[in-house]
Parts: structure tokens; sequence; C-alpha cells
């Protein structure tokens, strides 16, 4: 598998690479991005063959899609996928803010509204960030955060957008895959064509597998697996590192060791078993994973293509770090 194999995106029209890159942290995640810095970024990841992009209005309040439409904008739009979220609108003394972010925009923050008027004017107000004319998948940001209205209102504003053609592909984005497993049953037909699952199916974290991944595959819904490095856990496991852990729980950090150990030992960098894990499942589609510089895209497109022995598969479920019903890939 390559990072950049072109597959179609569920049950849609929409085409997507096996490898996104995530947008977040072009929009200050943790720690400043300049505007050269954020389009170099983008450019490795587009010489690299990436063609998925994603990103969100919350990402720099704003700033992460006005990166993401100028770097862009040069290219063929038909050539690349891009992807943003309702959910927050960014307003002037929006109160929804997040400390998570290094430089956004002064004056302005995030409001929470999954209201049929509040996503309309959310992904007019990308499509002006963005310099756009269409959304190729719109993800449903957190739900959880007003769940009756986000799977009711905003879902009817999304299969709106989607039949005009605005919109690709209907989506939510969540962190929680019980939630998702509960959008998708709630929903009105025919349903989202999509799910980005972000930390809960990757090495680390299998929760997906529970309920929702073989929900998705019973229904044709494309999975997103997004965080598969945990957060950067599986990168760089120190406790001052900007991973977003505070502290790292003590099991956490020993099951992060154990992982480390075994690649070690079959000569896999972590960051490749991570890639690979989550194209076990039928349901996943593709992975996306975020960069602040270009040399992390290069080395995240570098170890998309590493191989991966089935003796590290097997090893990790003799040992625990993988419970046995766990699809891997090749299995």
């Amino acid at each position: 598998m390559r990072p950049d194999e072109v597959v179609p995106l569920g049950r849609t029209d929409v085409s997507v690479t096996r490898l996104g890159l995530g947008l977040a942290s072009i929009g200050g995640l943790f720690a400043p991005v300049s505007d050269a810095d954020a389009a170099r970024t983008v450019d490795a990841a587009w010489d690299a063959g990436v063609r998925l992009f994603d990103t969100a209005p919350v990402y720099g309040y704003g700033l992460s899609e006005r990166r993401a439409g100028a770097a862009l904008a040069p290219r063929p739009r038909g050539a690349y996928a891009l992807c943003t979220k309702v959910g927050r609108l960014i307003v002037p003394g929006g109160t929804d803010t997040q400390p998570i972010w290094a430089d956004p925009p002064p004056g302005v923050g995030p409001r929470r509204d999954y209201s049929y008027r509040g996503v309309m004017r959310s992904v007019e107000d990308s499509l002006g960030r963005l310099g756009l004319d269409r959304i190729d998948v719109l993800h449903v940001h957190d739900p959880d955060e007003d769940f009756p209205v986000a799977v009711t209102d905003a879902y009817r504003a999304l299969t709106e957008l989607r039949a005009r053609g605005t919109v690709g592909a209907v989506s939510i984005g969540v962190n929680h895959a019980p939630v998702a497993a509960r959008y998708l049953r709630e929903a009105a037909a025919p349903g989202p064509d999509c799910v980005m699952l972000a930390g809960r199916y990757n090495l680390l974290d299998h929760t997906g597998l529970d309920e929702l991944l073989p929900l998705c595959a019973a229904r044709g819904v494309a999975v997103l697996a997004a965080g598969v490095y945990q957060s950067g856990l599986l990168t760089d496991p120190r406790p001052d590192a900007p991973h977003g852990y505070a502290t790292i729980p003590a099991a956490l950090a020993e099951r992060v060791t154990a992982w480390r150990t075994l690649c070690d030992r079959h000569g896999v960098p972590p960051t490749a078993a991570a890639l690979a894990f989550p194209f076990g499942h039928p349901a996943v589609t593709g992975v996306v994973v975020g960069a602040r510089t270009p040399a992390e895209v290069a080395g995240t497109a570098t170890a998309f293509t590493h191989p991966i022995p089935e003796a590290l598969w097997t090893t990790a479920r003799s040992t625990g770090l993988l419970p046995p019903h766990v699809p891997t890939p090749g299995g």
C-alpha cells in the first residue's frame, strides 16, 4: 500500500489517498507555525502524493483553514479532497476557547452551534476562508457536545448541502467510538457516508472495534483513522513533549514502551506499525496524520511504505499488546 494510492471514500463519489494530512498543527496546535512553514508543509505532502487534507474552523480559530486554502489555491481543484467541519462558529468574543492553540487571531473565538442556521453559516464562513466553492467531506465535529441537535439539525443541513453539490460526503468527526455508533444509528436515512475516528483505533486504543467499525463495515460507511500516533506518544513519549498529555498514565506509558521495544526488535519504526495497523480492518479507507514541518511529512510518507513482518503482529497478540480478535494487515 502506498500513501498516494487513490481509493473511493465508501459509497460516495469522493476519492481520497490512503494517507491524509491533518492540518491542526499548521493552525498552531501546541506551538506556533509561520505562514511560510505551513505552506511548505502542505507542499511537502503534495510532493509525497497526498491528496487528502483535513482542517476545521476551530483549528487556530480559522487560521488552519486560511492557510490550507492559500497553500492549495495553485492546485487543480479536482486533484484533491478537502475536509472541514461544523459545530463551532468563529466569532468575535467567542468563549468556547481551547488553550492548545498557540497563536490564534486576536478578538475571535469559537462558539458552539450545531443548529441548522449555525451549520449553514459555518460552511459559508469556511468556504470564504478556504477560497473554495465546495467541500469534499464535511464532518459534524464532536457531536457529543450537543448530540440531540447535532444528529437532527446539523445532519439535516449537511444532507441538504450534499444534495446541492456543495458537499461531497457527509461525515462525523469524533473522539469517542460509542458516540459515532450512536450517531449512525439515530441519524435519518441514509445516514453519514463517513466517520473520522480520532485516537480510538490505533496500537494503543482499540475501542473503535467494539461496536463502531463492524457497524461501519456493515453499512458501507468509510472510516478515516486519525490520531494513529496517539497524539504523538508513539513518536515522542517524553513527558514534556507536545502531545497533549500533562501527565502520561503509567499503564499507557508501559504500553508505549512495550510497542517501541517490539518494533525495535523487528526493525520497524513505531510510526510504520502505527500507520499500517488500522488498515487491517476493511472499514478503514485511510489514515490522517498531522504535521507541522516538511520533515515530519517526509518521515510519515517513508514510514507508510515500510514493510511490517507478520511476526510483529503475532508477537503483539501473544504478549497482550493486541487482543486476539483484532484484525491486522495481511492477517
